[in-house]
């Protein structure tokens, strides 16, 4: 008998330290690519807006 999703859950819901492990390298390989790619030019440029505003603000 298979079981579900459900039942596994019932019995604390746990992944093994195997597919953690798996899942963990995955995740990490993905986000390595994005922290990799950097902040956009326009991000920096809305930041430094924000940024500037705030300043002024609390003068």
């Amino acid at each position: 008998m298979m079981q579900t999703d459900t039942q596994t859950r019932k019995r604390g819901g746990k992944l093994g330290r195997d597919v953690q492990t798996k899942l963990g390298k995955t995740l990490q390989a993905y986000f390595d690519d994005v922290v990799k790619e950097g902040v956009p030019d326009r991000f920096k440029d809305l930041l430094q807006q924000y940024d500037e505003r705030k300043d002024k603000g609390s003068s």
